[in-house]
């Protein structure tokens, strides 16, 4: 199969769908692959490195998807992206269709075989190929959320861990998954006053095995959120529905009522964000200020951090990829019900139930696509 790289061109988006070892790896798999010039260049993989695995370097997204059967990316295929999308063409990279009707008209409209990463299962009910961004986009929310507390960032001025004799932040996470997670780890080992709020008593009682007393865990009811989040001076948003809109669990009054200056981040924004106030941003402008609060709502968090983040995302993604090429994708996806799951859209059907529910699309299971 002839596997194609373009260059990813949403704002501030450094990271690369196939790292030069990535590229070797479906090279010695008996596959080509084309990568665009300069696609790896800003987090240190440059087009020798590519050529060196045997990849060829192309000059230009065009060509990259005029010549490839799978494309694999990053981000979701910008607008601009739409019209170089083709009918059979293998589409492999995180889409989060729910919240946007345009790009999923778009991939109905190519006829293109669109495969999310974020929609991928585990035999665990695991989301194997969200979890590495997950985990850095749990990191990165309180090493953020700490910089925005920061006066000059439009913050109370708040230091999250205190200093002896005086109170540290208090950090409230909204979901105890793998961000909420990661974005406990990060908060106490900064000493702060952390809380997780979930609904799944399962997961509240591993957090509370993992972490012990340093850790308050709440199970997720209206009132809970209302108290704890009115209460706290930085809110993570760590809610995930897989495939589908995010549950918006944070009011517009209960921000209202927080402390001026309090921060909130939204991991969950690009499933269209768990706060009532949160709108998209990007890196380059990430904040705003909403009833007082400066939110963080970057809907590409973990290309902050891209060349971490592409690695990280590599070793997920790449035994898929080798499966989708080696065998094409409609008997891997027979093979495969975990990767089967990651359909989104096929031929101009909408092949995952929540994104066909969230746009009142009609729904085609992915079993009647592939064995048709």
């Amino acid at each position: 199969m002839l596997v194609g790289v373009p260059k990813e061109i949403k704002i501030h988006e450094y990271r690369v769908g196939l790292t030069p070892s990535s590229a070797r790896e479906l090279i010695h798999h008996g596959h080509r692959v084309v990568v665009e010039a300069n696609a790896g260049g800003g987090i240190g993989f440059d087009d020798d490195a590519y050529r060196a695995v045997g990849a060829e370097v192309l000059g230009s997204a065009e060509e990259v998807f005029a010549a490839a059967e799978m494309i694999v990316k990053v981000k979701e295929p910008q607008t601009s992206e739409y019209g170089l999308l083709r009918d059979g063409q293998i589409l492999y990279t995180y889409l989060h269709l729910a919240p946007d009707l345009p790009q999923t008209q778009g991939l109905i409209e190519s006829g293109c075989i669109a495969i999310a990463y974020e929609t991928v299962t585990s035999a665990r009910g695991g989301l194997p190929l969200l979890s590495p961004m997950s985990e850095v986009a749990g990191r990165m929310s309180v090493q953020v959320g700490a910089h925005c507390l920061e006066k000059e960032q439009g913050g109370s001025g708040m230091l999250l861990g205190g200093v002896p004799g005086v109170a540290a932040a208090r950090v409230v996470i909204i979901g105890g998954g793998v961000s909420g997670t990661n974005a406990a780890r990060m908060a106490m080992g900064m000493e702060a006053h952390v809380t997780v709020i979930d609904r799944s008593l399962e997961q509240l009682y591993a957090l509370d095995l993992q972490f012990g007393p340093m850790l308050n865990t709440i199970y997720s009811t209206v009132d809970a959120i209302e108290t704890h989040v009115t209460g706290a001076d930085l809110v993570i948003g760590a809610v995930l529905v897989p495939g589908a809109a995010a549950p918006k669990l944070v009011t517009r009054d209960m921000v209202r009522q927080m402390r001026p200056g309090s921060v909130l981040v939204d991991i969950a924004i690009d499933q269209g964000g768990c706060f009532e106030t949160s709108k998209p941003t990007t890196h380059s402008e990430p904040t705003y200020v909403e009833e007082g609060c400066v939110h963080y709502c970057v809907t590409n968090m973990p290309g902050a951090v891209a060349r971490t983040s592409t690695i990280a995302l590599n070793n997920a993604t790449l035994p898929f990829g080798l499966a989708l090429a080696d065998k094409g994708y409609k008997q891997a996806l027979k093979d495969n019900e975990h990767l089967r799951n990651g359909l989104n859209v096929a031929g101009g059907e909408v092949t995952y139930q929540a994104v066909a529910e969230a746009h009142g699309l009609a729904y085609t299971p992915a079993e009647n696509v592939l064995w048709d």
